[in-house]
């Protein structure tokens, strides 16, 4: 590894969310073997620069407990949740060995065949050793999302900086989808975030982030070179959550959105 440059890298670890939504690509359900590669190859690429990499990818390709049925009550249909999870995980995981990339799998929920229990030292010291480590079950408890899941992990690996990785460019003053003139924040507040309501992370997760000191970066996901761009702390990728300063935007009008964009975070879905 050349450590001049790691010397230059913004950030030395990192927590990266991507959600279960991102993973289905245009297929609208499970997994899109494509997309899966196209992340995999960007978080190898972000590792053999030397950075620690541990990620957590939500289930809501296959799963969402917020869309259970009547008669399924909420506890329930998290752990089915988490459950979905853990697909995710260990197909990211296989992805990425296949590029060579060593990675480990962490669950909330003991599986032994499939997986190593979450232990915090132990994923530390994976991390140290430059394996990718993925945390699946969430926190393995009901009523949290996956938001909140990879925030408290963020704070528990002591990682420098927390990445949302989504379907467009970041946090906008509206939604994208329905305001081809909406504009894109390229700098904001913890406390713009909480007191504006902008939906970025539910407000456990953004709180934990604040609280703990580790800035939020909510980026795009799909254009190629994007995660590595924003590790290396490009200003010019995604919307930067951090401090208490007042939030600073650039008047950009918004690119073209997916459908199903909703509120001012396009492809936000906290709970997949």
């Amino acid at each position: 590894m050349d450590r001049s440059y790691e010397a230059k890298l913004k950030y030395s670890r990192v927590m990266l969310k991507v959600s279960g939504e991102a993973l289905e690509g245009a297929q609208g359900f499970g997994i899109d073997p494509a997309v899966l590669q196209t992340i995999a190859s960007e978080v190898a690429a972000a590792a053999s620069e030397g950075v620690q990499i541990a990620i957590v990818v939500g289930g809501g390709n296959f799963f969402r407990g917020v869309d259970r049925w009547a008669g399924l009550d909420r506890a329930t249909a998290d752990y089915v949740g988490m459950l979905a999870t853990v697909m995710n995980a260990i197909c990211l995981q296989s992805a990425l060995e296949a590029l060579g990339v060593q990675t480990r799998v962490q669950t909330a929920i003991e599986m032994q065949e499939i997986a190593e229990p979450y232990i915090r030292r132990r994923a530390i010291r994976h991390l140290e050793h430059g394996r990718v480590v993925i945390f699946g079950a969430g926190t393995g408890n009901p009523f949290f999302t996956t938001d909140t899941a990879a925030a408290l992990r963020a704070a528990e690996i002591n990682a420098d900086a927390f990445f949302k990785a989504t379907k467009v460019d970041g946090v906008y003053d509206s939604d994208p989808a329905t305001n081809p003139a909406a504009v894109l924040h390229r700098r904001l507040s913890f406390r713009d975030v909480l007191e504006r309501e902008l939906h970025v992370m539910d407000e456990t997760a953004i709180t934990l982030c604040k609280e703990n000191d580790i800035p939020v970066v909510v980026f795009n996901l799909t254009k190629p070179g994007n995660v590595l761009r924003a590790i290396l702390g490009d200003q010019e990728v995604g919307t930067s959550i951090g401090g208490s300063c007042a939030s600073s935007s650039t008047a950009r009008p918004a690119a073209a959105a997916p459908v199903g964009t909703s509120g001012n975070l396009s492809g936000s879905e906290t709970d997949a």
